[in-house]
């Protein structure tokens, strides 16, 4: 099946989740779910309809700064989706709280108005 999101890939997600995630959680069916969803965040994140030709006029930087962010919140949802490959829920929660802080990290960038002016986001 092809990606079904514009920006955020599946390949992206999986590449987010730790070695530990199940394969069925990140599978491209289980992640194709929680693409549309992830970029209508996003969109509503930035202000913005991030449409094709939007995406296009955006700087590679600001395509990386999407990219991750949506990766990140994608890789959490595989991982409450499914735990039991990693060896204790504390484990679990190590690498949310890595993927929490990576994507406060990215929304503080998307939310300040200076740094999207300067980095090119349209608004």
């Amino acid at each position: 099946m092809p990606d079904v999101g514009l920006w955020l890939k599946n390949a992206n997600i999986q590449a987010r989740c730790p070695s530990l995630c199940g394969t069925t959680a990140k599978a491209m069916a289980a992640t194709d779910i929680y693409v549309l969803d992830i970029e209508n965040y996003v969109n509503i994140l930035c202000k913005a309809n991030i449409t094709a030709a939007v995406y296009t006029a955006l700087s590679a930087n600001v395509k990386y700064v999407l990219m991750d962010l949506g990766a990140c919140l994608g890789a959490m949802y595989v991982i409450n989706a499914d735990t039991s490959g990693f060896t204790s829920l504390r484990e679990a929660e190590l690498a949310m709280d890595f993927l929490r802080d990576r994507i406060e990290r990215l929304t503080k960038i998307l939310e300040d108005t200076d740094k999207t002016v300067f980095m090119g986001v349209i608004t």
